[in-house]
């Protein structure tokens, strides 16, 4: 068998084969790595059964839970592709991926997956006793496709992102290295799987090196502190809504949080607010940035460099190669917005079955993420903005995480969005949605923005809110706020 992305499990069966891999918190069941490899081995016997073959597309709809591990690990085997669904879309959303994909088999928990017409499996009631475990003997290629993971679908046409081995691999091995990730590192996801944040920000690299990992069915900030002492956790990923959910609850002042070693944060930046509130409690942030077409984890932070490069996703990981391309399509100097661009071994195979729709995205073989960026002098990245969240008001250009940034700066901010809307005058302006301690006025925020951003700027609505609408990952839902906005001042 040649070396895949899966041959820790292997190994680890024969290394430490007592050791604790999963703890399914909610279950009160853990699984050692011996376990772990003889339940994977017994899934595989399971698919051989049921004539699951290489190529053949298996899904899941659960909430967190072993499960998505030894399915992925047994399609890894035998050359299928796991299909991980989000269970919060609707019955149709759901039929239309579905109808996409044609799953072999899907495999659920009770309260999913009703009225399909493909073959289901219920997860509570397989007996493993009954299926001896299977070694595959043939060799696995490394640039199959073993999992995929559909994009939330803002635009309204879901991709099906086919990620390989050769990227998995790519992203355990320069995650451990980079983020100096160790084998008694303990962490909890609690992040949903259908997302890449729960597969491959910690949990992949983390069973990479036999390390330990905590699975919660669902997300909640009281329960994180109670799981963070309950097993003396070592590093925890979230986004910074989560991060700053769980700095409001009750019991956030007296948690004991000396087992951490460091917090990671993604996918928006975090506000010096809420770096200065865990600092206070001697925890490091480090912060990284990706998306699930290429890494995820590409850029990091520093925990030491949070204070200093506040707003900065850090510098490029090493396997990562960066282009910054401005629209004329010269490279970006410094201080200058480009588009980011991005290759290696850790770009995905391709969106399934739509082959031009992927080469759309490619240029000169980098990926074109979408999204905005300037580097400053010490080679440190700073988003910007997404192209499609670009508005152009009195013909200049206006990047609402550049704004958003400088208005996080408010003492009484806890978060904010901003989306263009038109205007008879300019063309589009801006539209903040504010949450914090206060409610402010347009005139206020524009005393505040008066020193440190230019006029054309500044949002020309201001729409005060008590909490942000969310996606299933914990950011926040710009598209919602992009129909809020439609409703509220559209034209």
């Amino acid at each position: 068998m040649t070396k895949s992305w899966l041959s820790f499990l292997a190994i680890a069966n024969d290394l430490y084969p007592e050791k604790i891999a999963i703890i399914e918190d909610d279950k009160n069941i853990s699984r050692s790595y011996a376990q772990l490899y003889e339940q994977t081995l017994k899934t595989l016997s399971l698919f051989k059964q049921m004539d699951i073959r290489k190529g053949d597309r298996v899904a899941i709809y659960a909430k967190n839970r072993v499960e998505h591990l030894t399915l992925l690990f047994a399609s890894t085997y035998l050359g299928s592709i796991l299909v991980p669904m989000n269970y919060r879309l609707s019955h149709n959303e759901s039929l239309e991926i579905l109808d996409k994909v044609k799953p072999k088999a899907i495999f659920y928990e009770e309260g999913f997956c009703e009225n399909v017409s493909y073959p289901v499996i219920d997860l509570d009631k397989i007996n493993y006793n009954e299926y001896e475990p299977l070694r595959m003997v043939e060799e696995i290629n490394i640039d199959l496709p073993n999992l995929m993971l559909f994009s939330s679908g803002t635009t309204g046409q879901p991709k099906g992102i086919l990620l390989h081995g050769r990227m998995l691999l790519s992203n355990q091995e320069n995650t451990c290295r980079s983020w100096k990730l160790r084998n008694d590192d303990i962490t909890l996801i609690s992040t949903p799987f259908f997302h890449t944040g729960g597969y491959n920000v910690l949990c992949l690299p983390l069973l990479k090196l036999g390390a330990t990992v905590i699975i919660k069915r669902d997300f909640d900030a009281d329960n994180v502190l109670e799981i963070i002492e309950k097993y003396n956790l070592t590093v925890y990923f979230g986004v910074p809504s989560i991060f700053n959910m769980i700095a409001e609850t009750q019991n956030f002042k007296e948690a004991q949080l000396e087992s951490i070693r460091f917090f990671v944060s993604g996918g928006a930046s975090c506000p010096v607010s809420l770096i200065e509130t865990y600092q206070k409690k001697n925890i490091i942030f480090k912060q990284g940035f990706g998306l699930s077409e290429v890494g995820p984890n590409c850029f990091l932070l520093e925990g030491h460099e949070a204070i200093r490069k506040v707003g900065s996703i850090g510098r490029p990981m090493p396997h990562t190669n960066v282009l910054l391309l401005k629209e004329d399509g010269h490279l970006a100097g410094v201080d200058e917005v480009g588009e980011v661009l991005l290759s290696g071994e850790h770009v995905c195979a391709g969106y399934f079955n739509e082959n031009e729709r992927f080469k759309s995205c490619l240029f000169d073989g980098y990926f074109k993420t979408d999204d905005l960026a300037k580097m400053d002098k010490d080679g440190f990245f700073y988003i910007v903005g997404r192209k499609k969240d670009m508005y152009i008001s009195g013909g200049e250009n206006v990047y609402p995480a550049e704004v958003e940034k400088k208005i996080m700066e408010h003492p009484e901010i806890s978060d904010v969005v901003i989306v263009p809307t038109k205007s008879a005058k300019w063309g589009e302006v801006g539209v903040a949605y504010l949450q914090g301690n206060k409610e402010l006025t347009i005139e206020e925020l524009r005393v505040f923005l008066n020193e440190g951003l230019s006029r054309y700027k500044h949002p020309q609505h201001l729409v005060n809110i008590k909490k942000m609408p969310l996606l299933d990952n914990g950011k926040v839902d710009r598209n919602q706020i992009k129909q809020m906005a439609l409703a509220n001042f559209g034209q």
